[in-house]
């Protein structure tokens, strides 16, 4: 039986030599053995005898950074290392444009820099297109070559491929011809492929922490676009911030008005500039139009090619148009335009798509709180009215008597309030008291407390008793009845001729008699006048008590609401009725003015500035 064969293998290295690596990876076969041979080597080449130095150079050199531009220098050093080159570049692919641009070139003017190349077109776009790369020995017999620089004779293009994708291009020059070798082309693949896998990850980290500090913005704008609640001024701010994350040179916010069935536009600059747009769009009409139409984000690369187009700028190629929903309907459209084609991508769109959200409940908000503003506007002017109404209800200065005097003051909690009180003349010396409270506060309070003056007045002509005109206004009341609303009351009746007081409460707060001593030198002495009765407006057919009060000159006769003894400080505590008896118990020589200016500023004291709660109304009759 014959011996097994063995595998053959390869050669042994001579001295110097590198083996190829095995089993290979990568874009490019590496050269064959004894490409790197000492003795053969072309005197151009600096090449150290051992090249496995030059692989861990050019492998740290692509491992140890993720900026692409400084991977792309440490790139063009070490190809000098090892090819003597005057003239060099690196070209990547536009994604959105499908062109090579250079990225970083050696030996370049300017003006060859910023060339665009399509491929197919020279000979480094040739090598993109073809997947190959091509040395040319004398560029100007090769048919496709740009002839960008008269002193170029031959061009070295080895293409940087990644998972079978062309993605940019090594690019050498020279001024003689047929400089570059094989050799060269063997070493340049080598290094573009190894080149390549280190270009898409520094392009993959840069497109990452690009997107990270966009979210980062779009936080930022988020929160200090929630902030702004004045429409206009919110609207210019959306533009100022869009300019951190995303470049244009027109941009437009059209609101939809549901009157007029049309998108109007609301905020517009150009280039910088403030512009004012008058046109309105309908919905499907243009870009704007059909974007609000379709709810969804329209993204046009070059204008010129869309039919939707409807032409406004003459100088416009892109156009960016994303609609602002909010609650499932379209409130308006974002519309970002510019002067170049393909300058906006699908990035531009996810960004804009991101912050449109956020756009449309900041606006909706905005144009909320403007709705607001005007409604409380016009309910201050509302109230204002209302107040002068009320004031002009109750009397605008008290009766004159011969034998006593009367003061009152009314402080109401808010703008305007439910307490009333009023003067009825009952006759030659006859004068009726009205002291009331409505229950609740504001408009509705006060409306209430206008509906029980007007009837107090129409019932005043019949100078009834206070206990029957109590009754007669519960019935009144009672006829128009309104739910949860009510009216408690004090009524007096003072007669100037006897000085006598007729009294009776329909659920008030009782009034005070302060009786002045015969002895100036003792205090008067305060006491509570006991007259009770349902509130008016509760209960039907309601009877009332009647009390008669003989007085003497000096006497206080104190009606007060509820407000005074209620009031409350910093600490919760209230007023009381102590506080008011002792200030009563302790005025020297009172008048009826000087009375009531002393219990408010003594509530007002006491409160400290803490808003009041309820209305305070004071009425004094003092006898003279």
């Amino acid at each position: 039986m014959p011996p097994p064969t063995k595998p053959p293998t390869d050669p042994p290295a001579e001295p110097g030599m590198i083996q190829p690596e095995h089993p290979f990876e990568g874009d490019y076969r590496p050269p064959a053995a004894g490409l790197f041979h000492p003795h053969a080597a072309d005197p151009r080449i600096r090449v150290e005898p051992l090249q496995v130095e030059f692989l861990h150079r050019l492998a740290d050199a692509l491992n140890s950074t993720l900026d692409l531009n400084t991977l792309m220098h440490r790139v063009a050093d070490l190809v000098r290392a090892v090819i003597d080159y005057k003239i060099f570049a690196i070209l990547l692919i536009n994604d959105r444009s499908q062109d090579l641009r250079m990225r970083f070139q050696i030996g370049h003017t300017s003006e060859i820099e910023r060339m665009r190349i399509k491929l197919g077109r020279g000979v480094s776009g040739e090598a993109a297109l073809l997947r190959k790369s091509l040395l040319v020995e004398d560029v100007t017999m090769h048919e496709n070559y740009i002839d960008a620089n008269p002193n170029v004779r031959s061009e070295l293009a080895v293409p940087l491929v990644v998972k079978n994708k062309v993605i940019g291009v090594l690019d050498l020059q020279s001024e003689t011809i047929g400089y570059f070798t094989h050799e060269h082309q063997r070493l340049l693949e080598l290094v573009a492929s190894r080149m390549a896998i280190a270009v898409e990850n520094a392009r993959l980290y840069t497109r990452v922490s690009r997107q990270a500090q966009t979210l980062g913005v779009l936080n930022d704008i988020s929160r200090e676009i929630t902030s702004i609640l004045d429409p206009d001024d919110l609207l210019e701010r959306i533009g100022q911030l869009l300019k951190r994350v995303i470049d244009f040179h027109m941009f437009t916010i059209l609101l939809w008005n549901p009157r007029t069935q049309l998108f109007e536009h609301r905020f517009s600059s150009r280039f910088g500039e403030r512009v004012t747009r008058e046109r309105t769009i309908a919905l499907g009409e243009g870009l704007i139009g059909t974007s609000a139409q379709l709810r969804e984000p329209i993204l046009a690369p070059d204008v010129r090619k869309d039919s939707r187009y409807v032409e406004a700028n003459p100088e416009v190629r892109s156009e960016l148009a994303i609609p602002l929903v909010y609650k499932s309907e379209v409130i308006g459209v974002l519309d970002l335009e510019h002067t170049r084609v393909n300058y906006y991508n699908e990035d531009h769109q996810r960004t804009l798509s991101t912050l449109a959200s956020q756009v449309a409940i900041s606006i909706a908000n905005a144009r909320l709180y403007q709705r607001i503003h005007e409604e409380e506007q016009r309910m201050e002017r509302d109230l204002d009215m209302a107040r002068q109404v009320q004031l002009r209800l109750m009397p605008a200065n008290p009766p004159i008597l011969e034998h006593a005097e009367i003061a009152s003051q009314f402080v109401a909690a808010r703008s305007i309030g439910g307490d009333v009180y009023d003067f009825l003349d009952y006759g030659p010396g006859r004068t009726a008291i009205a002291v009331g409270d409505v229950s609740g506060k504001a408009a509705p309070a006060a409306l209430y407390a206008a509906l029980v003056s007007g009837i107090l007045r129409s019932l005043a002509p019949q100078h009834l008793s206070p206990s029957e005109m109590l009754a007669a206004l519960n019935d009144q009341l009672q006829q128009r009845k309104l739910d949860s609303q009510y009216v408690t009351m004090l009524m007096a009746v003072w007669d100037d001729n006897n000085q006598t007081l007729q009294i009776a409460n329909a659920g008030s707060v009782q009034p005070l008699f302060v009786a002045a001593s015969s002895d100036p030198s003792k205090a008067p002495t305060v006491r509570t006048i006991k007259a009770e009765g349902f509130p008016l407006g509760l209960f039907p057919n309601a009877e009332y008590e009647e009390f008669t009060l003989s007085t003497r000159p000096g006497d206080l006769i104190v009606f007060f609401s509820d407000g005074i003894v209620d009031a409350i400080n910093a600490t919760d505590e209230m007023f009381g009725d102590e506080r008011l008896i002792h200030l009563l118990e302790t005025q020297n020589r009172p008048t009826a003015k000087s009375t009531v200016d002393t219990i408010l500023q003594a509530v007002t004291d006491f409160q400290s500035g803490t808003d009041h709660f309820d209305d305070e109304t004071i009425v004094v009759l003092r006898v003279i």
